[in-house]
């Protein structure tokens, strides 16, 4: 009997809660009038309707009910604020809201630029000044100025600091910024390479990156602080630990490189796909001779005289980038999505599938070639959905969302050793259980991952 007399309340709380997921602001206010105690209502999962509006991103949804008093520190069953279902669901906007409700905050707006998607290694703090590269006057005085930051490589691996070196895992890791006279007798070697990677970028009041620090910097060397990287084969870390304690060379690379600020692991993301280009490029590829750097290291020139690759513009002079489709692809019921598993994945783990393209063909083909080549599901409508370069060595990584019109799955047992459809609440159990469900998907740092939440987000009630 008394489950019976609660129902009315249940369906409001859930009628509440629904439009408050749809970002229906209007039904809510009219619910609000009649009962404002519906603001901090929880459902059975510990969810209150500010927390239903931060997960689908409804910025005049949150500040109405912020407006109505609500308690934005409540917690779910699951230990997570509507803050922290803003952060994870990338709705940067609300979460922006929730962190500071006084700071004046606004929605976007029809006539804002949309949200781009910001994935790992495509966020930097340095300028790259691409018109200085030619100056070599003005790169030799940069060289050997106090100020300036250099990053060490060894065979690719970049020399970072972290509270204990020994176990990478730990959180906290960053870049060892050296000076000119530690890495000086290293750049006295003829196989050494350095390049120029740029000038940090000015800051604002609030720590953001400012782009008017360009137009800045062309306009005045002076106070520019300027970043080099450098690599060389075995380098030994005791010579720098004297003065950079519990420096080390990070090894192995994944997934120990993705504990790097979002800033850093843009800098490196440059520096080592640079730097890789120079290890595979010592020699001409048109007529074999040796090659020189050039441009602050992005170009190296025949020292052939009469060599084809000195007539025109040739790739091969210039750094390369590979590109690489990445894609989700959808059932066409649209509620599942199609994983594979490759030998090299840790146990359990599945991902979007992926491919380089091929010289000739356009992403979308790229994106049915491959997905058919792996699984024989074919694919239909092809939508790009972001990017993230990839320096192992230097991909350009194309993330793409792909509809298939057939369903049946044959791996090709090579590249992909199994492939699933997984539905979307399958996913969402993935994503919450942290660790604890046998099967993962790639790290939140990776565009896999991204791609992933992009389209479990759009469904308003995971």
């Amino acid at each position: 009997m008394a489950e019976t007399e609660n129902n009315p309340k249940k369906e409001i709380i859930t009628q509440f809660h629904e439009n408050a997921a749809k970002g229906d602001a209007a039904k809510l206010s009219t619910m609000l009038n009649y009962s404002i105690s519906l603001v901090d209502e929880m459902d059975e999962r510990g969810w209150t309707a500010l927390m239903y509006a931060s997960r689908n991103g409804h910025f005049e949804v949150a500040q109405l009910l912020l407006e109505k008093g609500c308690n934005r520190s409540i917690s779910n069953n699951s230990g997570q604020t509507a803050l922290d279902i803003a952060k994870f669901w990338g709705h940067k906007h609300v979460a922006d809201l929730l962190a500071n409700p006084k700071s004046g905050a606004r929605s976007r707006t029809w006539h804002d630029s949309p949200e781009e998607s910001e994935n790992y290694f495509s966020r930097t703090l340095l300028n790259r000044l691409s018109e200085k590269r030619s100056n070599s006057e003005w790169l030799k005085n940069k060289q050997i100025q106090s100020t300036t930051v250099y990053i060490l490589f060894s065979n690719l691996n970049p020399l970072v600091i972290s509270a204990k070196c020994e176990d990478s895992r730990k959180t906290g890791i960053h870049l060892c910024r050296l000076q000119y006279e530690d890495v000086e007798q290293l750049l006295a070697k003829p196989e050494v390479t350095s390049i120029f990677l740029g000038t940090e970028l000015q800051r604002n009041n609030s720590g953001s990156c400012v782009k008017s620090a360009v137009d800045n910097a062309l306009a005045e060397d002076d106070g520019l602080i300027a970043w080099f990287a450098v690599n060389a084969d075995f380098v030994a870390t005791e010579k720098f630990r004297v003065k950079y304690p519990d420096c080390c060379f990070l090894q192995p690379l994944i997934p120990h490189l993705l504990n790097l600020s979002k800033e850093e692991a843009g800098v490196v993301a440059q520096a080592r796909s640079v730097l890789a280009w120079h290890g595979r490029y010592k020699f001409c590829p048109t007529c074999g001779s040796s090659t020189k750097v050039q441009d602050g290291g992005y170009k190296r020139t025949c020292l052939m005289e009469n060599c084809l690759s000195l007539q025109g513009i040739h790739n091969t002079c210039y750094p390369r980038v590979d590109p690489v489709v990445i894609m989700l692809v959808i059932h066409p019921d649209g509620n599942n999505c199609l994983l594979g598993r490759q030998k090299r994945y840790p146990p359990g783990m599945f991902s979007c599938l992926a491919g380089f393209i091929e010289p000739g063909e356009t992403i979308e083909d790229a994106v049915r070639r491959e997905v058919a080549e792996e699984t024989a599901v074919k694919v239909g409508h092809v939508q790009y959905v972001s990017s993230q370069p990839w320096p192992m060595p230097s991909s350009l990584m194309i993330g793409c969302q792909a509809v298939a019109v057939t369903t049946e799955i044959i791996v090709d047992k090579e590249e992909i050793i199994d492939a699933r459809w997984f539905s979307r609440q399958q996913i969402a159990e993935i994503l919450t259980q942290h660790g604890e469900h046998p099967i993962s998907i790639p790290p939140q740092q990776t565009i896999a991952h991204g791609l992933i939440k992009n389209w479990l987000k759009k469904n308003a009630n995971l």
